[in-house]
């Protein structure tokens, strides 16, 4: 079968949408890391959307880590598939990215960076992309922040790859400052809580240990806005391929899927033109924190119970969660009762209203959603999703009970993992696994648990939780 590209868009079936506008008149205007699924299912359909208006919006993508994505859509002339899927279901060809640079591009990745035309970096790196330290900053210890720091070491020039986003970051914003060029606006999509201004400050400390001239430029010509995205996004199967493939009448190496619903909240702070993402539906606002809190917390908390109390009853997607009855009442419960009230009042969102809007999108019956997807990271993603609600929920003298279940289950998850010799996807994984028999051991990780692994209250509620769940069943946790 033909393979996907710029040649094959006129012979799409008619109700496959395809780029309105010519591609070949696109300009890059964005450097965007990490161009995976998250990313081309968001952030890369909005600027599809905005070339259709001004083609000066297009982007470039960077994969730091992986040739994966390079390589899928090389031959692909950088289009791709995105299937929208929901009671009815819709298909749409992006062409939003013009090309994929690697870390085997370190000059190509620099002139992007420093083009004229640049005037957004955006990333979706995932949280532990960040190399950032248990209190939220900057860790200089890590691996990559190491390499970096040697490799920029009084030479900003495209010499030698390097490891970490932020590490480029520095080195394209020193080489705008040398060419004269103006800042530009740094945008994360990643789900770490004031994603921008953590950012902003770990940019900042790791360009002042290189030179402080361009730390001061950085901070006078580059903002970093806080941002906020949710939609939920699959990973890719072969049966999305197979499917794909059916719709459209061609060969899609990497098409990506995910639900029809999609937010995406940006703190209106640019350094320069703000493109007019609003056209695709962008909110932007004064303070992204009050949505972030409630999407972080209700929704990729809930999921992150779902996963792991839902793998250690033997399901496997969101949708056969949800149809655990116990499971999923348990899990209403703890986003009505104990997550909610550390969201707090948030103007322009009815709290109630969002809760019963997602779980009636976990339940999406399009969505091969699966748990072991969402149990990646846990080490990076529990502390914002989980363990910040149950530090205000204790601050506030409430019951940790519930709040200690998705944790207990997490620990059973690593515990098995570490028993059976199944591989554990997370940066810490050697630690974990090593420490998983002993629940008070993986306690003792500041950068995971901070300071509530000496906290009375927490521990007594998790060990509660931990004889439950080992109990068998989930009748005695819905009972909480």
């Amino acid at each position: 079968m033909t393979r996907l590209s710029n040649a094959a868009l006129a012979a799409l079936p008619e109700h496959v949408a395809r780029p309105g506008y010519d591609r070949a008149q696109v300009v890059p205007g964005v450097v965007h890391f990490g161009p995976g699924a998250f990313h081309r299912a968001h952030q890369a359909a909005a600027f599809d959307t905005v070339l259709a208006h001004d083609p000066r919006w297009g982007v470039t993508g960077v994969s730091l880590n992986s040739r994966s994505v390079a390589q899928a859509l090389g031959p692909q002339d950088g289009l791709y598939t995105l299937a929208l899927l929901d009671a009815e279901s819709r298909f749409r060809v992006i062409g939003a990215i013009g090309g994929v640079l690697t870390r085997d591009d370190p000059a190509r990745i620099l002139a992007a960076l420093a083009a004229p035309e640049t005037r957004i970096v955006s990333a979706t790196v995932t949280e532990k992309g960040y190399c950032l330290d248990g209190e939220g900053a900057l860790d200089f210890e890590h691996p990559a922040i190491r390499a970096d720091l040697a490799a920029l070491s009084g030479d900003l020039a495209p010499t030698a790859p390097l490891a970490s986003f932020t590490g480029w970051l520095v080195r394209g914003l020193a080489a705008r400052r040398a060419a004269g060029l103006p800042g530009v606006t740094v945008l994360s999509c990643d789900n770490v809580t004031d994603n921008g201004r953590k950012l902003e400050a770990a940019t900042l400390a790791l360009a002042r240990a290189l030179d402080p001239g361009t730390a001061a430029w950085i901070a006078d010509n580059v903002t970093f806005p806080n941002a906020m995205v949710d939609s939920i996004t699959p990973a890719t199967d072969d049966a999305l391929r197979a499917r794909v493939r059916a719709e459209t009448g061609f060969e899609d190496a990497w098409p990506i899927q995910r639900e029809s619903f999609t937010q995406w909240v940006i703190e209106d702070r640019f350094s320069g033109e703000r493109p007019p993402l609003d056209l695709a539906g962008v909110t932007f606002t004064t303070d992204v924190r009050p949505f972030e809190k409630a999407k972080l917390r209700l929704l990729n908390g809930a999921h992150s119970t779902l996963a792991y109390v839902g793998l250690g009853l033997g399901l496997e997607t969101v949708a056969e969660a949800m149809a655990h009855a116990p499971l999923a009442a348990f899990v209403e419960r703890l986003m009505r009762e104990d997550i909610a009230p550390s969201v707090g009042a948030t103007p322009g969102l009815d709290l109630d209203r969002y809760i019963t809007q997602v779980l009636a999108r976990f339940t999406n019956p399009a969505l091969r959603h699966l748990l072991s997807q969402i149990a990646w990271d846990g080490s990076q993603k529990l502390p914002y999703r989980l363990l910040d609600t149950l530090r205000d929920a204790l601050a506030a003298g409430r019951d940790p009970a519930r709040l200690a279940v998705p944790v207990a289950a997490w620990i059973r998850f690593l515990a098995r993992a570490a028993r059976e010799g199944t591989t554990l996807t997370d940066p810490l994984a050697a630690t974990l696994l090593d420490r998983a028999q002993d629940w008070r051991a993986l306690l003792e990780l500041r950068p995971v648990f901070g300071e509530l692994s000496g906290e009375a209250r927490f521990t007594r509620a998790l060990e509660r939780a931990l004889g439950t769940l080992e109990a068998g069943g989930i009748e005695p946790v819905a009972a909480l």
